[in-house]
């Protein structure tokens, strides 16, 4: 009997051992995916930066006030001035459409006040 309960806690220890063994390297091939993503985002951060100066760069009021003059005869664009912004008070929506019910809809047959 002895032999075979050493026999089950031997198969049971290497059972776990080689668990253990697998879990540490799915653990480490997790931590390797984890730099290599945290690497990637770390670059779309750098290139996110670059793009966000270019197009502070290209969208000056300056730059763009000398292309509306050059291209004014093929596109018609005329330079912005503050005369041309309205309030907002000076918007017109559109009325929201009123709520029309055809049917009333039974919600609850309890009656939930106490009698007496």
């Amino acid at each position: 009997m002895k032999t075979l309960l050493y026999a089950a806690t031997c198969l049971a220890v290497f059972g776990l051992a080689f668990w253990a063994y697998r879990e540490n390297y799915a653990t480490q091939q997790v931590l390797k995916e984890t730099r290599a993503l945290q690497q990637q985002i770390g670059a779309a951060q750098v290139r996110l930066s670059v793009l966000r100066a270019e197009w502070a760069y290209l969208n000056r009021p300056q730059r763009l006030r000398d292309l509306a003059d050059i291209n004014f005869d093929s596109l018609g664009l005329l330079p912005l001035r503050p005369d041309q912004f309205g309030r907002v008070d000076e918007v017109s929506y559109p009325e929201p459409e009123e709520l029309v019910i055809t049917e009333g809809v039974e919600v609850s047959g309890l009656n939930l006040r106490s009698q007496p």
